[in-house]
């Protein structure tokens, strides 16, 4: 039977195409740089193949090298299934969990579900991480995180997905405001650029111009607010209209500001969601969670 390489090797692996640096992906393991490289030396050899071009200045992978750190992710991931299997068996939702949550969501429910999932799953360690949805998506696929928070529809390639409660958009305007007429709101009759949203890589942007039905890019003002506090200090500044989700809104997000909602059509929402790789052994615990953030989100 041939030898086959550890996981040590194959973590070290990883870790190399991740940095492209033998000296900080060394450190990211935890040995010293002459371990690792003798380490990956040592796969080289084991599969008798360059995975990397080593120079002075720069690592750069051989096209083997990047099928073999592919492959090399899949089969850690299958590893840690292992381990997850018997956790789930023991425990559902114990020991470590590291999810990813979008900005438009984290500040807005967070604090909703938080104190009854640590009251519900005493033994999860529940690690977040807070970013654009394009890169918790590719941190998941990576394996440095386990699931995903999000607000659909989203392009999520090579994941799996469960929808747990609709979040709908309100329409977002300065009492007294001379832009609009709230009680006969329609995009036709904005003036041009008078609606402000976040700026782009926040998929809240897009979800608005579709739940909204904002077709008019003329309509759509060219200053773009990088978060939802300063986008609502905007709308208080009379310098446009906005479409806020309900989230925010029930937060407080509005307090101490002149700013005023209206409901929309039936149609104009977002999904919020769940998202875990399709290879995930823990997609039965996912559901659980998304039961509780669901009864958390309905009180």
């Amino acid at each position: 039977m041939a030898n086959l390489p550890t996981v040590k090797q194959l973590r070290y692996l990883i870790a190399l195409e991740k940095h492209l640096h033998f000296g900080r992906a060394a450190e990211a393991c935890f040995v010293t740089q002459s371990a690792f490289s003798v380490a990956i030396k040592d796969l080289e050899e084991l599969l008798n193949v360059c995975l990397v071009d080593r120079t002075n200045r720069s690592v750069v992978f051989t096209s083997a090298g990047k099928l073999v750190a592919q492959q090399a992710r899949l089969a850690i991931f299958d590893i840690e299934g292992i381990v997850d299997i018997a956790k789930s068996v023991q425990e559902p939702l114990s020991g470590v969990l590291k999810m990813g949550v979008i900005p438009t969501i984290a500040p807005f429910l967070l604090p909703k579900i938080l104190p009854k999932i640590r009251k519900k799953f005493p033994n999860l360690e529940l690690y977040l991480k807070e970013e654009q949805t394009k890169k918790i998506h590719e941190l998941l696929l990576d394996g440095e995180l386990d699931l995903l928070l999000l607000a659909l529809p989203f392009d999520l390639k090579n994941t799996e997905t469960t929808s747990i409660f609709n979040d709908p958009f309100k329409l977002a305007y300065r009492k007294d405001t001379t832009l609009i007429d709230p009680d006969n709101f329609s995009p036709n009759k904005l003036n041009k650029e008078a609606i402000l949203l976040l700026e782009d890589g926040h998929c809240l942007r897009d979800h608005a111009l579709s739940a909204c039905s904002l077709g008019r890019k003329a309509k759509i003002s060219k200053f773009s607010a990088s978060g939802l506090y300063s986008l609502i200090q905007m709308v208080d500044s009379d310098l446009g209209v906005t479409f806020i989700p309900q989230m925010a809104i029930d937060s407080g997000l509005l307090k101490n500001t002149k700013v005023q909602t209206k409901v929309l059509k039936d149609k104009s929402y977002r999904e919020i969601g769940l998202a875990w790789r399709k290879s995930s052994v823990r997609k039965h615990e996912f559901k659980l969670l998304a039961d509780v953030i669901q009864e958390c989100a309905g009180k």
